[in-house]
């Protein structure tokens, strides 16, 4: 319980006790929890538009989902998302890139692809049948916080100084801590058919080798902006999935 609420102090604004028994060490081994808080911030977010749709359009519902997960978890992970977009996109050395992510001022790359991540989010949510967009923010949300924890068990951590924000979650923990997070953030693809595990679950997972890979290639490895990046990729990845299985037809 203590590494529960360790990670959900740690990922989100939800209050919890004040004599929580914080360490490092609780903090490292709270990876197999962020599917779980995932799935929280999501039904928060699956909430807020279920009571929404009731008296405002859809589109307004989907915005307002939006916005409460963002504040649920402080726009950790859009923040991060901003902070790789400006690395990866104004750096051309490791140092530049790192440089540029841990500055706390956003860029033009930061602006203009978070801007754009959040138009595809919200139009991408506002095109999935209204009754499916509840599931779909519970399911993406616990599914995409998945990736960044395959990363962390498969991926060098390459920040190592004092200053870095994600530095206690940098050291890989064991096979049952990556084991509860898979089961944790794919508990909510038992709700859909058969067909969206087998085509949105392989793609996430190219998605992430091929992020895997970019970011070692540049860098040497990771970052908590990297893992925050990748988990907004990979939501919002979910979505589009979602949406192609149902244009095309074969969602039974």
């Amino acid at each position: 319980m203590k590494i529960f609420l360790t990670a959900l102090m740690f990922y989100t604004r939800i209050p919890v006790k004040r004599d929580i028994d914080y360490s490092p060490e609780n903090l490292n081994k709270a990876t197999r929890f962020f599917p779980l808080v995932g799935l929280i911030v999501g039904g928060i977010g699956a909430l807020v538009f279920w009571g929404a749709s009731f008296v405002l359009p859809t589109v307004v519902a989907v915005i307002l989902s939006t916005a409460a997960t963002i504040y649920t978890t402080g726009a950790f992970h859009e923040d991060g998302f901003a902070d790789f977009c400006d690395g990866f996109g104004g750096g051309y050395t490791k140092e530049r890139i790192i440089s540029i992510m841990k500055d706390s001022r956003i860029g033009t790359y930061g602006a203009a692809g978070l801007l754009l991540m959040l138009l595809t989010k919200i139009f991408t949510l506002f095109s999935i049948d209204a009754q499916q967009i509840p599931l779909a923010i519970l399911a993406a949300h616990g599914l995409s916080r998945v990736m960044p924890v395959l990363v962390i068990f498969t991926t060098r951590y390459v920040r190592d100084d004092e200053t870095s924000k994600i530095k206690p979650i940098g050291k890989k923990g064991s096979v049952a801590d990556l084991i509860s997070a898979i089961l944790f953030g794919s508990a909510m693809l038992l709700f859909f058919p058969w067909i969206y595990a087998t085509t949105i679950v392989p793609a996430l997972l190219l998605i992430t080798f091929i992020f895997r890979k970019y970011i070692t290639r540049k860098i040497g490895g990771y970052t908590g902006d990297c893992l925050g990046a990748l988990q907004q990729i990979c939501e919002v990845g979910f979505y589009l999935g979602v949406l192609v299985i149902r244009f095309i037809g074969i969602s039974q």
